[in-house]
């Protein structure tokens, strides 16, 4: 069958290859399996339900699960196949935001996960006349559940009802709403259509080795982001059973039970791994240390295609035999890829997972391109350390004269929801703007260099505004001038200027002794009070955004020394490059 609308996956997979556990989730310690028709029969059974609870084509319906789980993809099918709009909500956003996405959205009714998101909800529900009816995947107390929705569609007699709106929904209707982090100001609804994200997964196929039976992904990463609930459809296209994993907390156990073959990750996951992985080689010793670090040493001199040369490979086929296959049982054994995502992935990470045959491939998106525009994939030569691959079948890329990555394709959205302003201001002639900075190299790779706008993600996936950050920390009369750094990396940090006046000021009435500005900033007792400070200001922000490190600088930061232009703004590069060695310490470069 030709797929053209979003609920056509799961069909489609019946028809190639009905799987017993097309979706499992873990219930007090046992995987509970969906079969690709049980999946299909519920889905049915919810757009019954909602049809009885007068949801028309067009309303729009939020979906907010603290974790992935069987129950949301029935929704979202149950929700797509009568022609209303499914509204995935980040969880851990406050209940301000809620209220405002929920509103903004005119949501007709909410499905929730558990007890910490349907607080948030309950605080928010006064403030969206919309709602019409909450309901919770756990039982709570007090709460209506959503197996009374699949109740009230098990009489069937009006299935033809479900099919003929699903016969009506066309490939470019809008399909989803998805709310992008509103660090600068309020979430922009982000309008995608069903053509959107089917053509990405379609395309993305390509990239993505699935082929075979009884594949089996592990699927953690939240399904309320674009990149995730992309996979998975392209999972179902693929006849991939779909795992998904209790927790952040629970991956490793989970990965050892269900030993899959694909996984999706974000850099900072990656790092998280192999920082435990080093801890574990530096408990060892005598001899079993040694070789362990000298396999590292062989796993960061990494290049694909055996570009190193016949010795080098030599070398790593014994790190692969007698350290790296311990790495690859750690993470079930079976690991053939891990499609990164969602931010930068440091080169070392790139060269040290794949040494260890875990295929760690990078890719590049935006949730306005649905989200793939590019991606590695070690097959065919299409793989190269420190890009993020080659375009994916159908997408165009124009590099503006400034550097802007220009993107065109079935893949971009429709624009952003009652915001025709903002959409204009990204879409143009048919090109979405990224505000990424980058080019694509002879061989077709394309490498982002730089942000146009000053946010950014950390390895987390996490965006962070650094004005925001900078204007708080302002406040403090003991610093001059901050640049928050962390573009990529696993933490915001900072580089403070101080204000020397008041700093010296400080140190006499401290009777803190000093020779120079260098000698009173390396200070124990200056580095506290800085901490002081630091720490007071990150109370203002959310967990992600605290400036976890900081290092302060000897010098003024002046328009003539050239940090500053002449309207006082930082010029970020050019500090960046003069303290690059404060960076490297910070960040263990």
């Amino acid at each position: 069958m030709e797929i053209t609308r979003l609920f056509d996956f799961p069909y489609h997979q019946l028809e190639t290859n009905n799987l017993p556990d097309a979706l499992c989730t873990k219930v007090n310690g046992e995987w509970i399996k969906t079969s690709t028709q049980e999946y299909i029969d519920k889905a049915n059974a919810f757009s019954r339900g909602l049809l009885r609870l007068g949801v028309k084509p067009n309303d729009k319906i939020a979906v907010i699960s603290m974790t992935n789980r069987t129950e949301w993809h029935i929704c979202d099918v149950g929700i797509l196949q009568i022609g209303a709009q499914n509204v995935p909500m980040y969880p851990t956003i406050s209940a301000e935001d809620y209220a405002y996405v929920l509103n903004h959205s005119e949501s007709k009714y909410v499905f929730v996960s558990c007890t910490e998101t349907l607080a948030k909800v309950r605080e928010a529900q006064d403030k969206v006349p919309s709602l019409q009816g909450v309901y919770s995947f756990d039982d709570i107390d007090g709460c209506d559940n959503w197996q009374q929705v699949l109740d009230q569609g098990a009489n069937d007699s009006n299935q033809p009802e479900v099919q003929a709106l699903m016969d009506s929904v066309k490939t470019d209707d809008l399909a989803t709403l998805i709310y992008t982090s509103g660090t600068t100001g309020r979430p922009k609804g982000v309008m995608l259509s069903h053509r959107n994200i089917v053509s990405n997964a379609i395309s993305s196929t390509e990239r993505v080795p699935t082929a075979g039976e009884g594949i089996k992904a592990l699927s953690f990463l939240p399904i309320c982001h674009i990149y995730e609930r992309m996979i998975t459809y392209l999972y179902q296209y693929n006849s991939v059973a779909i795992y998904f994993a209790e927790s952040l907390e629970t991956i490793s156990d989970n990965l050892k039970e269900v030993k899959p073959e694909i996984m999706t990750a974000v850099p900072r996951l990656l790092e998280k791994v192999y920082d435990k992985i080093i801890a574990k080689g530096a408990d060892l010793t005598g001899i079993k240390k040694k070789l362990f670090f000298w396999a590292v040493d062989v796993g960061l001199e990494y290049e694909p295609y055996g570009k190193n040369g016949w010795l080098y490979e030599r070398k790593l086929a014994i790190a692969r035999k007698l350290i790296f296959s311990k790495w690859q049982e750690a993470l079930g054994g079976n690991l053939k890829v891990i499609a990164s995502g969602s931010a930068a992935l440091q080169p070392r990470l790139a060269r040290i997972y794949n040494a260890a045959q875990m295929g760690v491939m990078e890719g590049y998106g935006l949730t306005e391109t649905s989200p793939v525009c590019s991606v590695n994939d070690m097959r065919g030569g299409n793989f190269r350390i420190g890009t993020v691959g080659k375009l994916i079948k159908d997408v165009e890329v124009k590099i503006a004269e400034d550097g802007e990555i220009l993107v065109k394709g079935p893949n971009v959205m429709l624009g952003y929801y009652k915001d025709a302003e903002k959409t204009n201001e990204v879409l143009k002639n048919g090109y979405f703007h990224t505000g990424d900075i980058g080019h694509i190299d002879e061989d077709g790779f394309l490498k982002i260099t730089d942000r146009k706008k000053e946010m950014f993600k950390t390895s987390g996936g996490k965006y962070v505004a650094p004005q925001l950050l900078e204007n708080r920390f302002k406040q403090s009369r003991f610093i001059e001038q901050i640049m928050v750094i962390g573009e990529g990396q696993k933490m915001p940090a900072a580089l403070i200027q101080p204000n020397f006046e008041f700093l010296e000021d400080w140190a006499k009435m401290k009777n803190v002794t000093y020779t120079s500005q260098k000698d009173l900033i390396a200070n124990p007792e200056v580095q506290a009070r800085y901490q002081k400070e630091v720490d007071e200001a990150n109370e203002s922000f959310a967990k992600w955004e605290k400036v976890k490190a900081f290092r302060l600088t000897p010098d003024a930061w002046t328009v003539e020394s050239g940090h500053l232009t002449p309207t006082m703004k930082l010029k970020r590069k050019i500090i960046k490059e003069n303290y690059v060695h404060l960076y490297n310490d910070i960040y263990g470069l």
